[in-house]
């Protein structure tokens, strides 16, 4: 038990510590919804564009690409370009917020964001 000016924890610094974090983790969820990344399949014939937080927001086709008779190819395209975005969204998000996760688990009880799978 901490005694009364013993040199313990100021809870009011721990609080206040508490709400300069969530404030910069809002600030970097707020980032990383505004900002795009790309991802790509066969070589550049189809791009996927995915916001920070994985939101699907564009899907560019070249031509050369479209066969009715092979649909199957296209597909595939399409999703590895898909998981590539994403992937690129994931080292984005790790990237800004892998600071943050570091002083969420400093010690406080709380978990770091990478046992949330937000890290590496």
């Amino acid at each position: 038990m901490v005694q009364p000016g013993g040199g313990g924890f100021d809870l009011s610094q721990i609080m206040q510590q508490a709400q300069q974090m969530q404030q910069k983790l809002v600030e970097a969820q707020a980032e990383l919804a505004s900002t795009e990344v790309t991802g790509t399949a066969g070589g550049g014939l189809v791009t996927a564009t995915v916001s920070g937080d994985s939101q699907l927001k564009g899907l560019v086709i070249d031509p050369k690409v479209v066969d009715p008779e092979d649909v199957e190819t296209l597909s595939d395209l399409v999703v590895a370009a898909v998981r590539d975005a994403s992937a690129n969204a994931q080292k984005l998000t790790e990237q800004k917020l892998g600071p943050l996760a570091g002083g969420l688990g400093g010690g406080g009880g709380m978990p770091d964001l990478g046992s949330l799978g937000f890290g590496g």
